[in-house]
């Protein structure tokens, strides 16, 4: 669909944005999530949390990441949830983004949702 690409450093294919020189970056996501309840188990997404991550090296646990929670409310299936801030990486590491699902309900990313990096400096 739209999309604006400008630069090296973003793979279309992969979602990785990979640091084409050492420095600080700013990151941000917009994730669009459609929650559908199972009806046959009587799951509901209400109250439920998911939280939205950008992490370096794939590694949320280990590195320096950005992160969101939300919580999911009633009354519509469509969430909007954004994530913004600055990690430093060395040339050649790359940031994506993750959502983690402890909603227990499907969960679908839907078009519209973005991913943006910027250096900012060395």
């Amino acid at each position: 669909e739209r999309m604006f690409h400008r630069g090296l450093g973003l793979n279309l294919t992969s979602g990785q944005y990979t640091a084409p020189i050492t420095g600080y970056y700013t990151f941000t996501a917009t994730v669009r999530i459609v929650c559908r309840e199972q009806r046959r188990k009587m799951q509901s997404c209400r109250g439920n949390r998911l939280r939205v991550l950008i992490c370096v090296q794939s590694q949320c646990q280990h590195n320096s990441n950005l992160e969101t929670m939300f919580q999911l409310e009633s009354g519509t299936d469509l969430f909007t949830i954004s994530v913004t801030g600055v990690l430093y990486l060395q040339a050649g590491q790359y940031a994506s983004v993750f959502v983690d699902n402890a909603a227990g309900s499907p969960l679908t990313v839907q078009s519209g949702s973005d991913f943006s990096a910027v250096l900012l400096g060395v």
